[in-house]
């Protein structure tokens, strides 16, 4: 088969984030493509946290398996190499869902290995010699309204239901969340323990390097067009394998068959000059912990270790087919409105410039719940939809599926988000629509409580159920 697409840029790679931006010189160089048709135990598609993690897992268990991954551009190109460096254990659907589901002994469960998964990739990433600049600080979910305050006090509450303790998760008040950054108008804030900043390009660069050192094949610039039981047809020839995995995240529209199993949604971010010493000192935010606020607009940042804050929101549209293309990822206004948050947290941040603004596809599932499986009778697996909490989750799903391929007996296979099905979204246009519409929930419902000082109770109950939390 004929090769109809370009090797990777790796100019236009690193115009993508700051993080990847920030790599040394040579390391976005691509790996040579697929050289033609080739057979393997296992081909995963995608090289990002969930591929690479996958390769890796395969490998521990069993070194002598032949693992290909095949990748369109360089492993991290995707969100992998664009987030937030949040290592965290949140999950995009709620445990009070996992309850509902499989029982309330199953969520705490699900909980307890998502806070050992946090640990799990700062662990490997050192026996690996990763230098992703990993801080476990923690994260701080301030609370600067009244809506924040209670909301924030009902999440306590939930934590300890399912098994958080006073170590775990626990209410600052007004001075002691001044402590650890000093924000404008906080009220409080719910400390969560068990969350790593991380650099996130280092991370996804450095996993790609490992699994390559342990034997798998790893294939950039070569696009997979199809996946099918037994076989991945890429536009450099087709990877023959027992098992295929599916592991694109917000790209999965672009496989064929594939346009309704996932919603790409976008997340987008800017990045500060590292800022001088003064300014740190008036912030604080010495243990790099993670930081948003209780709106409903999901918002997050983080002080990186080079001194700079990285800042995200949503906000962004849905694009009509579920296309994912360059342009989508830089949104003036919502560049502005990120601006405009973080000045408002920070003050001292007016005068502060902004050196990089990006973007990417979140892939969204129907139900917003993440999973991971193998269909054994035609050796098809996936792991994803992790809705912007895929860096731990993805470590989890990596390992989860390995032991799944390998028929490895052990309690990450009884998680209960394996073998779930997601059901496909609606086609077009019901998709846009109904996608566009939810997307104006958050800040229609954030502007209502900065006007009144309530939580307006039906948005609040719309947002749930299209989130799942």
């Amino acid at each position: 088969m004929r090769h109809t697409g370009a090797v990777p840029d790796p100019g236009f790679v690193r115009s993508r984030s700051f993080w990847l931006d920030d790599l040394p010189a040579d390391d976005l160089l691509a790996r040579p493509a697929l050289p033609g048709d080739v057979a393997v135990d296992v081909a995963i598609v995608g090289a990002g946290y969930t591929g690479l993690w996958t390769a890796r897992s395969l490998l521990e268990l069993d070194a002598t398996l032949r693992v290909a991954l095949v990748e369109a551009q360089v492993a991290g190109f995707g969100a992998s190499g664009r987030n937030g460096g949040w290592c965290s254990a949140l999950l995009p659907m709620s445990l009070d869902t996992i309850e509902r589901q499989h029982g309330h002994a199953a969520a705490v469960t699900m909980h307890a290995a998502m806070l050992d998964t946090v640990e799990e990739v700062g662990r490997a990433a050192a026996l690996d010699g990763i230098d992703c600049h990993y801080a476990m600080g923690g994260f701080l979910s301030l609370a600067r309204s009244p809506a924040h305050v209670a909301r924030l006090h009902s999440r306590l509450r939930d934590g300890a239901r399912f098994g958080a303790t006073a170590d775990e998760m626990r209410w600052l008040d007004r001075q002691e969340a001044g402590a650890v950054v000093a924000a404008d108008g906080v009220l409080g804030g719910l400390m969560t323990r068990h969350c790593a900043a991380i650099h996130p390009a280092r991370l996804v660069r450095g996993l790609a390097a490992s699994v390559v050192r342990r034997g798998a094949q790893l294939y950039e610039g070569t696009r997979a067009l199809r996946i099918e039981p037994g076989r991945v047809v890429t536009d450099r020839g087709t990877v023959r394998a027992e098992v295929v995995v599916r592991a694109t995240e917000g790209f999965t529209p672009a496989l064929a068959k594939h346009r309704r199993t996932v919603a790409p949604l976008y997340s987008l971010m800017i990045a500060t000059e590292p800022l001088p010493d003064e300014v740190w000192a008036s912030i604080g935010w010495e243990s790099r912990a993670t930081l948003n606020d209780a709106r409903h607009l999901v918002i997050y940042g983080q002080r990186t270790a080079s001194g700079r804050i990285a800042f995200g929101g949503r906000g962004a549209p849905y694009h009509y087919g579920s296309r994912v293309e360059p342009g989508f990822d830089r949104v003036p206004r919502v560049f502005v409105a990120l601006r405009a948050v973080l000045e408002d947290l920070f003050p001292v941040l007016r005068e502060v410039r902004i050196t990089h603004q990006w973007g990417g596809p979140l892939g969204v599932p129907r139900d917003w719940h993440c999973s991971v499986g193998l269909d054994r009778s035609s050796g098809m697996a996936w792991a994803g939809g992790y809705v912007g909490d895929g860096v731990a989750t993805a470590n989890l799903a990596g390992r989860t599926l390995a032991h799944l391929i390998t028929r490895t007996d052990s309690d990450l296979v009884r998680l209960p988000w394996v073998g779930h099905q997601s059901r496909r979204w609606e086609p077009e246009p019901l998709r846009w629509i109904g996608i566009n519409a939810g997307l104006r929930l958050p800040a229609s419902a954030d502007a209502y409580e900065a006007r009144t000082g309530r939580t307006p109770r039906a948005r609040a109950w719309a947002i749930s159920q299209l989130t799942g939390h």
